[in-house]
């Protein structure tokens, strides 16, 4: 396991970590005797429990929200985005495409060589950019003229595998990993920065707008082909490579799902159906809550404390994102002695202790299989809305979610137990036609395939 990944798995791991952590120091705060912990656990545990019942009455929940969120605008906890994806790729498409993805201090812009159904993707170059402080503060025109010269120059390394055909425009899919209101698949406007971004004069407006300005004036001429979430090209790139992809998860430092909504189900989309009759849905599930979560008292406080008091509940409860974890996330690295030096500054007690260390793996059980088994239940609502988690007329269809997130691909305790509890959700004869994939790259690779599978030259004999 290279060095990125045992980071994300330390991050991962250390977000379920603190939160359990939090709870034991809470605890021992007001009785200060080790006697109670056992007593502790077993409370903890009832609390979080997450029998099959509860797990259904949750699925149900989840899917009674997605019918909310996609009749009306604010309906639901769900946000239930709209796309504009109505075309996700077949593994047909050809030719070259860019990416650029946008979530944080570093940005990265890609190239992708696409070989169709034989040739799949060819070859791939990227690089990072790290973006300078006093840019994340600056103005609007500062930060894109940045960005589009790092991706001019970029542009400027093309080798000859990559060969754009005359008379044609490069593309890009753009990630933009910010609250966005998106208005078409290329456009959207900023509803408000995070991640330490402070740019007044670009909130309200189009972020694609932005780019393409700033591209034409450092003399690139690039069409912005799409907008897209990193969820959003995580279901592209599992659809790529898998045509019964049909939706997808990220399970990291944070939580989303995407899937494929039947364009009719949408009573709020008002555009002419789309000729594929589909559309990918953005749920932004983090936000779901209802009364059958399996919130404790330590869940309460924790939100309490939080930078965003009740909201993002199911992304809490699964990812544990918490304060004292946002210190622990800026300066994580792959060695896990900082884990074991930043939970010993939190309890007060060596972590070394062989009692403190049997109660911190407990604790990190209990709530890493709680957030696992309310994933199963998410992705069970999901099927539940498209009818896909039982056999129709006798016939079986298969049904692929492609994952993505440290979650997911590092902590193996947490995967195996989603997979299981899907499973039991699902019984023995619809779990068969049922598949857990994981698909990489959704920000990067996946924005640059939705780029290719909604190019302007599709009516073209091939997008080369």
């Amino acid at each position: 396991m290279g060095k990125v990944a045992v980071g994300a798995t330390v991050v991962c791991a250390a977000a379920v970590c603190a939160a359990s952590v939090y709870i034991v120091r809470r605890r021992m705060q007001s009785s200060g005797k080790w006697a109670r912990v056992i007593e502790i656990l077993r409370v903890l545990e009832e609390d979080c429990a997450t029998p099959i019942g509860k797990l259904r009455q949750v699925a149900d929940a989840m899917t009674v929200e997605m019918h909310a969120g996609l009749a009306s605008e604010g309906g639901s906890k769900l946000k239930m985005l709209i796309s504009y994806v109505d075309n996700l790729p077949s593994g047909e498409e050809h030719g070259f495409f860019y990416a650029l993805d946008l979530g944080g201090t570093n940005f990265r812009v890609m190239r992708v060589l696409l070989g169709g159904k034989q040739g799949r993707v060819v070859k791939q170059e990227a690089k990072e950019v790290s973006i300078p402080p006093h840019l994340m503060t600056s103005g609007s025109d500062e930060l894109f003229n940045f960005i589009a010269e790092a991706l001019a120059n970029f542009v400027a390394t093309e080798g000859e595998d990559f060969h754009l055909p005359e008379g044609r425009q490069r593309e890009l899919g753009f990630t933009f990993s910010f609250p966005v209101k998106q208005t078409s698949l290329s456009s959207g406007t900023l509803i408000k920065w995070t991640k330490g971004f402070s740019i007044e004069d670009t909130v309200g407006q189009d972020v694609v707008g932005a780019l393409v300005k700033a591209m034409e004036r450092v003399g690139l001429d690039m069409n912005v082909t799409a907008l897209v979430n990193d969820t959003v090209g995580t279901l592209a790139g599992g659809r790529y490579y898998n045509p019964d992809v049909v939706a997808a998860v990220i399970l990291g430092t944070g939580t989303n799902a995407a899937y494929v909504e039947r364009a009719h189900a949408i009573p709020k989309w008002h555009g002419l159906l789309p000729k594929s009759g589909e559309m990918v849905i953005n749920m932004e599930w983090g936000n779901f809550r209802s009364s059958h979560l399996p919130l404790t008292e330590y869940d309460h406080l924790l939100d309490f404390d939080s930078l965003n008091p009740g909201e993002q509940i199911l992304e809490k409860i699964i990812s544990g994102m918490t304060p004292n974890m946002s210190a622990m996330h800026s300066d994580t690295s792959p060695d896990l002695k900082v884990v074991g030096s930043k939970l010993k500054d939190i309890l007060e007690v060596p972590t070394t202790s062989l009692k403190m260390r049997k109660v911190v793996v407990s604790l990190c059980d209990i709530i890493a299989c709680r957030g696992a088994r309310l994933s199963a239940a998410g992705i069970y609502g999901i099927l539940k809305k498209l009818g896909r988690d039982a056999p129709k007329d006798g016939e079986t269809q298969k049904s692929v979610i492609a994952m993505d997130g440290g979650l997911f691909e590092h902590y193996t305790q947490f995967s195996e137990c989603m997979e299981s509890s899907l499973k039991e959700l699902l019984g023995d004869e619809a779990s068969d036609s049922v598949e857990v994939i994981h698909s990489n790259d959704g920000s990067g690779v996946g924005a640059a395939l939705l780029a290719a599978s909604h190019s302007q030259y599709l009516d073209d004999s091939q997008t080369s």
